[in-house]
């Protein structure tokens, strides 16, 4: 007597990946940011399931996104192993199966090898940070980068002024217009990110912005415009801002708080010596990979209706 085949209680891979879109360049997504009238969210991720949340949550939300890694932190003088930005890299493979547009970004780096290695490895924009840089070095540093990243096509980003660190580093040296005119004209850059009130690594509470200093550097400054330090930047801002010329927001620091929180709520549950495994890695309820993932993801959508990317996939 035959035995019927027994059925797989395992989930069915998706089909959906089938009608993905490839990654997309970080100009041309900002270009279409301004002229459909929102602002594209950079939601910065530190791992595959951070990665995963800001691309699963721009899909629910048909909303175009910038992914990627901050590639400060990955040569911070903290770290106690060096990270190969090879294994970040490798990620670009899944983000070109995403079935919104992606860009892939290296964000905030000062180190021209470390810049140059990511345009080689496929990130499509990359970031060179002013933070720690005297003013000329960092002229010299923006016109490496952008003739090899134009080069290939790659778009670059570039900051003239400092945001406040509330964790308490730099102090805030806002964007002068004319500066701003001057430097952009310089180093023909692909977006300007400014300083004009946002703050770095605010853990707590908001802050206003100047409106009528982003006024004056969107008449002075043709390319469009970036705010870092999104998390402390009131919501209900969003919308003027993107009149005022932004069309980029970064995001990082309101993320990892989301994160954190949900990995140390679904951590209480574990004690030895019960299995580690239902809570590092199947992917049930007390999973704190999956719910890491999830409080990030909540947080994007969130993010991407504010600033109008909903619906504009």
């Amino acid at each position: 007597m035959c035995r019927a085949p027994e059925i797989s209680k395992r989930p069915r891979v998706s089909r959906e990946r089938e009608f993905a879109m490839p990654l997309v360049s970080m100009k041309v997504m900002l270009e279409n940011a301004r002229r459909e009238g929102y602002a594209a969210c950079y939601c910065e991720s530190w791992n595959l399931e951070s990665l995963q949340a800001v691309v699963e949550a721009a899909e629910a939300e048909k909303s175009p996104i910038i992914a990627g890694f901050n590639g400060g932190f990955l040569l911070h003088s903290g770290q106690t192993t060096l990270e190969q930005l090879g294994y970040y890299a490798a990620l670009r493979a899944a983000l070109s199966r995403a079935r919104v547009p992606v860009t892939f970004l290296l964000n905030e780096s000062d180190s021209f090898e470390q810049i140059a290695q990511a345009i080689d490895l496929g990130f499509d924009a990359v970031m060179p940070e002013n933070e720690d840089l005297p003013k000329e070095e960092y002229l010299h540093l923006v016109h490496q980068v952008v003739e090899k990243a134009h080069a290939h096509g790659v778009t670059v980003e570039a900051q003239v002024g400092h945001l406040a660190d509330a964790s308490g580093g730099t102090e805030a040296h806002p964007t002068d217009p004319e500066e701003a005119r001057a430097f952009v004209n310089a180093t023909h850059i692909d977006a300007l990110g400014i300083a004009v009130g946002n703050v770095h690594i605010l853990t707590s509470g908001k802050r206003s912005l100047d409106l009528s200093a982003l006024e004056r550097i969107r008449a002075a400054v043709e390319i469009p415009l970036v705010l870092h330090g999104g998390t402390g930047i009131p919501l209900e801002l969003a919308a003027r801002c993107v009149q005022l010329g932004v069309a980029k927001v970064n995001f990082g620091t309101g993320l990892k708080q989301a994160y954190l929180a949900a990995v140390r709520e679904n951590l209480a549950h574990y004690k030895e010596p019960m299995s580690p495994h239902p809570f590092l890695g199947m992917g049930g309820k007390h999973d704190i990979l999956i719910a890491g993932r999830e409080a990030v993801k909540a947080e994007v959508v969130k993010l991407v209706r504010a600033f109008g990317s909903s619906g504009k996939a």
